[in-house]
């Protein structure tokens, strides 16, 4: 099989092609042939040794595919199944064997490009809007990145939900793009905290969905209404500094919380969470977009695009 192998932490060059043997699934595995790969956030922090890994390595945690061999005992899935997947570690790969656990089966109706496309950004914003602030109607929120893959997600569900949506974007075809998906007011990056301020008669937002990290965080903090809540749930400016918990204080006892997949995503949640996303793609109520598809061998080329935010949506490598 072709995978991506990362021998050292570095920048996108060291994202090299590589042949290896085929896996073979264990007990209770199944090997699944790749119909693409989902490229995240989360690959370059692992990449970098931000989020540290043992090279050598395969990144990739998400994908789509059609089951190809079963281990022992697997009798949920069947060869010839499409299935999809959020959390197995070598998804670049043009195959990878999966725990079953760990996979979903696709709908029909739900392409494998956009199973691929939507689980790990999708189940974030899915969580981030159900569980970590629960928007009910008439709540104002705040989303950096709003034509990002996750942003564009968060946008919808959070209208879906009966919020009214702020989003920041960088350009101007990025602010059609979070139009588009629903956001009620799009301003730029400079100066967003007052712009906030101004939108909301003052008040500040309920919530802040910062996935930005270093560049956004102290502005967004000033966006808030008092016991507002701060959900950091990226870094893709760089960390935040540490910080005095009395600057919370400071801006009206705020609440900061860095929520992550891992604390969200257990067996039964995992399975309701996407069987919901699912369900509103499937009745056209949540639409996810595909901002490029790559080569497996150009993986470099998609994470150079994706740290220099020269994309929108969703980045596919496709083997």
């Amino acid at each position: 099989m072709k995978a991506i192998v990362v021998t050292e932490h570095g920048g996108p060059e060291v994202l090299a092609g590589a042949e290896a043997a085929t896996p073979t699934p264990g007990a209770g595995e199944v090997l699944v042939d790749v119909s693409a790969a989902g490229v995240n956030y989360i690959d370059v922090y692992h990449r970098t040794g931000l989020y540290p890994i043992e090279p050598p390595f395969t990144p990739g945690l998400e994908g789509a595919g059609t089951v190809a061999e079963l281990g022992e005992g697997v009798t949920e899935y069947a060869v010839g199944d499409q299935v999809a997947w959020s959390q197995v570690p070598g998804s670049y790969a043009s195959q990878v064997v999966a725990p079953v656990a760990a996979l979903l089966p696709v709908p029909s109706d739900v392409p494998p490009t956009v199973a691929a496309a939507v689980l790990l950004q999708g189940l974030t914003a899915e969580y981030l809007s159900s569980s970590t602030h629960p928007v009910a109607a008439g709540d104002e929120v705040l989303i950096h990145a709003g034509a990002g893959g996750v942003g564009l997600l968060l946008t919808q569900l959070v209208k879906h939900r009966g919020g009214r949506v702020i989003a920041t974007v960088s350009s101007e075809d990025k602010a059609e793009l979070s139009k588009e998906a629903g956001a009620d007011e799009v301003i730029g990056y400079e100066g967003f905290a007052d712009r906030v301020r101004e939108l909301t008669g003052g008040r500040g937002v309920d919530v802040v969905y910062d996935g930005v990290g270093k560049a956004t965080f102290e502005g967004g903090l000033a966006s808030l209404r008092p016991r507002g809540l701060m959900a950091l749930f990226g870094q893709a400016s760089g960390p935040v500094p540490p910080m005095d918990p009395q600057t919370l204080a400071k801006h009206g006892s705020l609440y900061l919380t860095r929520p992550i997949g891992a604390h969200y995503l257990g067996p039964k949640e995992f399975r309701r969470r996407a069987d919901g996303l699912f369900s509103l793609i499937s009745s056209g109520e949540l639409s996810v977009r595909i901002g490029g598809e790559y080569d497996l061998d150009r993986a470099r080329l998609a994470h150079e695009d994706l740290e220099a935010r020269r994309t929108t949506g969703k980045l596919l490598l496709v083997p």
